[in-house]
């Protein structure tokens, strides 16, 4: 097993770096994908690739594509590179990287498996991201008529880069915040087994928070209608893994 982390960044210059160190801490390459960031933040960015000469590589976008976008050009560039799997943690430094060896310990043991991280939640969690997220919740399992993903939108997994990057290659997914909540559902629906991780999170240490309230909402409850569809479509085989289990 050969493992990267993927870091998609955009105008996190305040925070990226305390995380970038926190994962090379634990052995881990980082790939950081500039995701349109400021001049400044993506100085930063370069700084970091240059302190730690090919620990540390850059993968830049021309323009902001979205928290998705970012994490599947970071994704591809992983698999290009010879990566099994890809780490992936947030830039703002809500992920606690003390848990990352629990992370790999997970996919070592279980390699063509998707270790998802389930957040434990401190006080400065915004009450209306927490209420929020279990509608979420509820979607996911009904599309995917199962309990076996506790938290699709936590940031913070592990992906078996050969299946995931061949899904990104070949489906239209989102590519701002509902990202990572429709590559979850599709992985599982072509039979990815889901392993779920409790880790501390805790909102963001830089301030920033680039989700928009009412467009990713929006994006969020278009996703969820199509993977609807979609389930109906796929129900006959969902039904027979439930049975076959």
């Amino acid at each position: 097993m050969k493992v990267c982390a993927v870091i998609p960044v955009y105008n996190h210059g305040e925070a990226v770096g305390a995380v970038v160190h926190a994962v090379r801490a634990h052995g881990l390459p980082c790939v950081l994908v500039d995701d349109g960031s400021e001049p400044s933040c993506a100085a930063v960015l370069d700084g970091l690739a240059r302190d730690d000469s090919g620990g540390v590589e850059v993968v830049r976008l021309p323009r902001n594509e979205g928290k998705g976008g970012a994490m599947m050009a970071g994704l591809r560039a992983a698999r290009a590179r010879g990566y099994s799997h890809a780490l992936q943690i947030d830039a703002d430094g809500q992920h606690d990287a003390r848990d990352i060896p629990r992370f790999l310990a997970l996919a070592q043991q279980h390699p063509d498996t998707m270790v998802c991280g389930t957040p434990v939640y401190d006080e400065s969690v915004p009450k209306g991201r927490l209420y929020g997220r279990y509608a979420t919740h509820v979607w996911v399992w009904i599309n995917t008529l199962s309990f076996a993903i506790r938290d699709s939108m936590c940031g913070f997994r592990v992906y078996p880069l050969a299946p995931t990057v061949a899904l990104i290659d070949s489906v239209r997914i989102g590519k701002r915040m509902d990202f990572d909540v429709e590559v979850l559902v599709r992985l599982f629906w072509r039979g990815m087994r889901i392993l779920n991780q409790p880790t501390h999170v805790r909102y963001p240490t830089d301030g920033i928070s680039h989700f928009d309230v009412l467009w990713d909402n929006v994006r969020i409850s278009g996703m969820h209608a199509r993977l609807f569809f979609g389930m109906l479509a796929r129900l006959p085989l969902l039904l027979w893994r439930k049975v076959a289990r």
